[in-house]
């Protein structure tokens, strides 16, 4: 069995979905259960009634700060998909219970460039979680996602009301790619993991593309102009905390702009499809099947 953690978040979900569809029996961690509807708890009870409207999948309850309900999660689980914020002490958590619980393997999504002196916060955070996965002597396997097309919603609200958006990202280019494809990969991965112990993926998009090809991609399917709004990296940080963003998310978010603005980003690879049989999800498609959240 597969538990997948973060399973009510955008990459969770989906993998949840995923491996239901591939009809592997799995069991979503959530922290909240209402997230969850339809679905029966199950915190320390392996082989009890699944999800009705996802059959073969298990709700478990728990905490990562709490590691009792971590471990009774992880009772009768083969293989873990490690999903979260990046909080170390918490995916730590997760990995130390794997061990204790007879886990074999994890499939983490982490940062392309995850280096302990990284410049930017969560990248350090996932290498020090990475570095405890690799001394914990579970098999693992690395999925290094680029830029999430989902993050394009978070500029829906200004986009409708005044038909821009902003960032700090210059004219940088990158590989975004589709988290319903990230998704498919971990599911492909975690249904069989073997062949993929000790190894990292890069997850993108079939295209480099920057914000002023977003902008120009949602003039067409809006059917009207849309303009990106470029910012310096020190206005975008204070943007986004006064938009309510917590003030060490703003500071990270527009470390990573600034790295974006200067190539950080600008990768490709073919990793999905070899993943999963099937080509990554263009922009202009992901844009199109969610024009109305722009409109």
């Amino acid at each position: 069995m597969i538990l997948v953690t973060g399973a009510t978040g955008t990459i969770g979900s989906a993998t949840v979905a995923r491996l239901a569809a591939r009809g592997v029996p799995t069991r979503a961690l959530v922290r909240d259960p209402s997230r969850a509807p339809g679905a029966t708890p199950v915190p320390a009870a392996p082989g009890a009634p699944a999800a009705p409207d996802r059959p073969g999948t298990e709700i478990a309850v728990g905490d990562f700060d709490r590691p009792e309900t971590l471990d009774a999660a992880l009772r009768g689980i083969d293989t873990v998909v490690l999903i979260s914020p990046a909080v170390p002490a918490q995916e730590i958590a997760v990995v130390d219970s794997a061990v204790r619980q007879g886990v074999r393997h994890i499939v983490k999504i982490t940062n392309h460039k995850a280096t302990p002196d990284s410049p930017v916060d969560r990248r350090r955070d996932h290498a020090r979680v990475e570095a405890h996965l690799r001394a914990s002597g579970l098999a693992y396997t690395l999925l290094a996602p680029n830029l999430l097309m989902q993050n394009l919603l978070f500029a829906a609200p200004s986009i409708r009301r005044t038909r821009s958006f902003t960032m700090s990202a210059g004219d940088g280019r990158f590989g975004m790619v589709d988290a319903h494809d990230v998704a498919a990969s971990a599911a492909a991965v975690a249904a069989a993991p073997s062949p993929h112990a000790g190894r990292g993926y890069l997850l993108t998009g079939p295209e480099l593309i920057s914000y002023a090809d977003v902008a120009r991609e949602l003039t067409r399917v809006l059917g009207h102009p849309v303009a990106y709004r470029r910012l310096s990296p020190a206005d975008h940080r204070a943007a986004m905390i006064e938009e309510g963003v917590p003030e060490p998310v703003a500071t990270s978010n527009a470390q990573v702009f600034d790295l974006i603005a200067h190539g950080d980003a600008a990768w490709l690879s073919a990793d999905v499809e070899a993943l999963t049989a099937e080509p990554p999800r263009p922009l202009a498609a992901f844009l199109t099947a969610h024009a109305s959240a722009f409109a």
